[in-house]
Parts: C-alpha cells; sequence; structure tokens
C-alpha cells in the first residue's frame, strides 16, 4: 500500500476508502503556471553608447524597454549593464527604468571589450537581453602615466627594458609599448624622432621627454606635469618622479589625450 500511496500522489491523486480520487488543484497547477509563462511578454531592448573613449573615460550606454505589441515604454523593471570579461558576462551595475521607458548606465572599462544591457523582467514580462557592442579605449597620456608609475622603485640597470629592471630608454619603450603598441628603439637618441613633435609649453602628461645635449638625445622619460618626468635615471637610481633638470629638450607625443 505504500507503493501505491507513492505513485498516487506524484500523479495528483488521493487514495481515499480504497479508491483512487483526482485532486482538481493538484491536476489544475501545471496549466495555470504554462498560461502564465505564456502569457508574459518579451520585449524589445536598444542600446546607444559611446563606441570609444579614452582610457580613464566612462563609457555610457542608454537602454530603452519597448513592448512590442503596443509599442509603448516598459516602465517597470530594471537593466543591467554586463562586460565581457575573460570569456563571461560580469555584471557591472544596475539601474531601475525610469518613466521614459530608459536607463543610462556608465562604467569606467580601461581596456576595449564588449558591452551588453540585460533586462531583468517585471509582471507581465519576460527578461532580455541584447546583442554585445564593442567599446574602444583609446590610450590616453592618463593611460601612459599610471603604467609609469606602476614600475616606481625599479633598479636602473644599463641596457635592460624591464619588466623588472630598466635604463632610461628602456624604460620609455617599455611603458610605450605596453600603453600605445607602439615600439620605441631601445635608445634615447633615436627615441626623439618618433611621436608628434610637441612645443614645450604645450606637453601634457604621458608626453615622452628626450632631454638632448646639443641635438643629441641622451636621456629619455614621461612626463609628469609641473616640470617633473618619471625616469630611470642612472647607475644607482630607481625609477620615479624627478626635476627635469635641463632646459634643452623635446617633447614627443605618442599617445592621444
Amino acid at each position: 500500500m505504500a507503493g501505491t500511496g507513492t505513485i498516487a500522489l506524484s500523479l495528483g491523486l488521493c487514495l481515499c476508502a480504497g479508491q483512487l480520487v483526482a485532486t482538481p488543484a493538484a491536476s489544475a497547477a501545471a496549466p495555470v503556471v504554462e498560461a502564465a509563462a505564456a502569457s508574459a511578454i518579451k520585449p524589445k531592448i536598444t542600446n546607444s553608447a559611446t563606441r570609444s573613449i579614452a582610457w580613464g573615460k566612462a563609457v555610457r550606454v542608454t537602454a530603452k524597454v519597448i513592448d512590442p505589441k503596443t509599442g509603448k515604454v516598459v516602465t517597470k523593471g530594471s537593466v543591467r549593464l554586463q562586460a565581457k570579461r575573460d570569456g563571461k558576462w560580469r555584471t557591472w551595475v544596475t539601474r531601475k527604468l525610469s518613466a521614459k521607458g530608459t536607463v543610462t548606465l556608465a562604467a569606467e572599462p580601461h581596456i576595449t571589450g564588449y558591452f551588453r544591457t540585460q533586462y531583468t523582467g517585471a509582471t507581465g514580462y519576460s527578461s532580455v537581453t541584447s546583442p554585445g557592442i564593442k567599446v574602444t579605449v583609446r590610450s590616453s597620456g592618463a593611460k601612459v602615466l599610471a603604467e609609469a608609475r606602476k614600475h616606481k622603485g625599479a633598479l636602473y640597470k644599463f641596457a635592460a627594458a624591464g619588466p623588472k629592471r630598466f635604463d632610461c630608454s628602456g624604460y620609455t619603450q617599455y611603458v610605450f609599448r605596453k600603453t600605445t603598441g607602439k615600439k620605441l628603439p631601445h635608445k634615447a637618441n633615436s627615441q626623439q624622432k618618433h611621436g608628434k613633435k610637441i612645443s614645450k609649453s604645450k606637453k601634457r602628461i604621458g608626453d615622452l621627454i628626450v632631454v638632448r645635449s646639443g641635438s643629441y638625445g641622451t636621456h629619455a622619460g614621461i612626463y609628469a606635469g609641473n616640470g617633473y618626468m618619471w625616469d630611470s635615471p642612472h647607475s644607482g637610481a630607481r625609477v620615479g618622479k624627478h626635476k627635469i633638470w635641463s632646459n634643452n629638450y623635446v617633447v614627443r607625443r605618442l599617445a592621444a589625450a
């Protein structure tokens, strides 16, 4: 009898006075759930976004959710901003829809990659995810300077080009390759011929500084602002921010603003 009772319950039946009797509530439950799922509307989600930003700036994505049956905006529920990192979509920020059916989400990516938005759903509406959009992060002076700072304290070594020890041109070579993808020669005199020539009065953080003797480049560094540069000075010294000691130098720009 125990086995019969187990089977009866799993079928939504009741064993009453030795007879199997259908239980109306149990047998009706499944169709009700299916009907509710079938009635949920799949909305349409559209995005407008900045496709190219400078390093250190935020990407802004405005999502709009529309009911395809009525053409009106959906104002219930929330939208997630997701970024693809290491092959997986990760949520960065979630916000509720406004009365206009839109929401603007922002994040600071630091690297070029894909973003998408995901409507979480609400009563009467199912969740929906937008296609991914590529956002390009341009190299900038701020990015160059951030990388330069990472190597503070690295000991000078002649002919070394990182990542643990550097001479002057090896240091600038490494930092600019890492941040801009541009390959500088491993020699200060040769580096002064690369990038865009900039007047001293218009130099910006992240610009290449090449100190000269006459017209010959003898030392290279990265402009840090206020008359200072990040460099690997000489034997026995370490990478750090130091005063530009000479007025005889040229400025070259390899990164965007």
